[in-house]
C-alpha cells in the first residue's frame, strides 16, 4: 500500500496537464457541439468542473481515446 503525502498529492496535481472542451475538440478536428453531445450521452472523456470551467486531464483524455481505437 502506497501513502501518499498532502506534498505529493499536490506536486501531482501541479504537473497534470489540463486541456478544455476546444483543446479536445482541435485535436480530434470535431466540432464543439459535437463534445458536448458526447458529454449528454456520457460517452466522452472524464471533465472535471474547476470553477466554472470544464477541464479533461491529459492521461484521462489518452486513456479514453485508446478505449475507443479501432483494432
Amino acid at each position: 500500500m502506497t501513502l501518499h503525502t498532502d506534498h505529493q498529492l499536490r506536486s501531482e496535481a501541479a504537473t497534470t496537464e489540463w486541456m478544455s472542451p476546444t483543446e479536445i475538440c482541435k485535436e480530434l478536428d470535431i466540432p464543439l457541439q459535437t463534445f458536448y453531445q458526447w458529454r449528454a450521452k456520457g460517452i466522452g472523456p472524464h471533465a472535471y468542473r474547476i470553477g466554472r470551467h470544464l477541464r479533461i486531464s491529459r492521461a484521462d483524455f489518452e486513456a479514453w481515446l485508446s478505449l475507443r481505437s479501432d483494432p
